[in-house]
């Protein structure tokens, strides 16, 4: 039987943990910064947890 590719889209924006947690990088630092505020920037910046209902589908898509 051949291998699972993964999915390299997915693999270039989701990382997991050493736990196993499926970390992402939130939206909106891309464009329009000048607009944001200092504080909005800050906030975007951090990565956050995959959302729960895309847990499954991502772990596919990743071969795990």
């Amino acid at each position: 039987m051949p291998k699972n590719k993964t999915h390299s889209g997915i693999a270039k924006r989701v990382k997991v943990t050493g736990s196993g947690k499926l970390m992402r990088q939130q939206t909106g630092l891309r464009h329009r910064l000048e607009v944001k505020s200092s504080k909005e920037t800050r906030d975007l910046s951090g990565v956050v947890p995959v959302n729960k209902a895309d847990v499954k589908r991502v772990k596919k898509m990743l071969g795990r």
